[in-house]
């Protein structure tokens, strides 16, 4: 969904003490920060959207408990990026040495760190062009490989096409037309998403 954004910082500029207590005690709310220090404020996802959220996290859940090399969260973990910026990908993964580095009160709040790959599913509401930002911020804070998934993306008046942006670090844009799978490359060694399943 597009998100209202809430400029708070002419009155208060919350710490990050604060602005987890704020999404602690609104729990039916799914906030996050942009850099500016600005909150975002976005509304659930609906049914078409939360079953292909399930559906790819599940095959993310299942390869990391085979390989046992990292940690993966589900859309409602907040992460605290270097730039300060609380972001929530849809699906995200860490490896497990960078963070089992983190303090357990750092895995406990929003963890200070960026993911080593993040991926967001679009839904019919979300803008593009943000949704493209967010994944550049992802990658120019650390994010090693990210996937921005378009199941239904109109390119012109009357005609839908189904793509993929792939962010890498330090490297360009690809741009996928419907494709039926999709690699974790090196950084998820062998995993492998089947794309049809988003594409219904």
């Amino acid at each position: 969904m597009t998100a209202i954004t809430v400029n708070l910082n002419p009155i208060i500029k919350l710490t990050d003490d604060q602005f987890y207590q704020l999404c602690r005690e609104n729990p039916e709310v799914k906030f996050e920060r942009n850099a500016k220090g600005e909150i975002l404020i976005t509304s659930p996802t609906g049914g078409e959207t939360g079953k292909r959220n399930v559906e790819i996290a599940a095959d993310f859940v299942i390869w990391n408990r085979q390989n046992q090399l990292g940690v993966c969260f589900d859309s409602s973990t907040c992460f605290k990026l270097p730039n300060g910026a609380n972001r929530s990908p849809d699906v995200a993964w860490i490896t497990k040495e960078r963070w089992d580095a983190l303090t357990p009160e750092e895995q406990e709040k929003f963890a200070p760190i960026a993911p080593d790959f993040v991926l967001e599913l679009m839904s019919p509401s979300d803008s593009l062009s943000e949704t493209q930002t967010k994944m550049q911020e992802y990658i120019n804070n650390g994010v090693k490989l990210g996937w921005l998934i378009n199941p239904k993306m109109r390119q012109v008046e009357i005609y839908q096409m189904r793509q993929v942006e792939i962010y890498r670090l330090g490297k360009p844009v690809e741009i996928l037309e419907s494709p039926a799978e999709l690699s974790g490359e090196d950084i998820l060694p062998g995993f492998i998403l089947n794309i049809k399943t988003v594409w219904g």
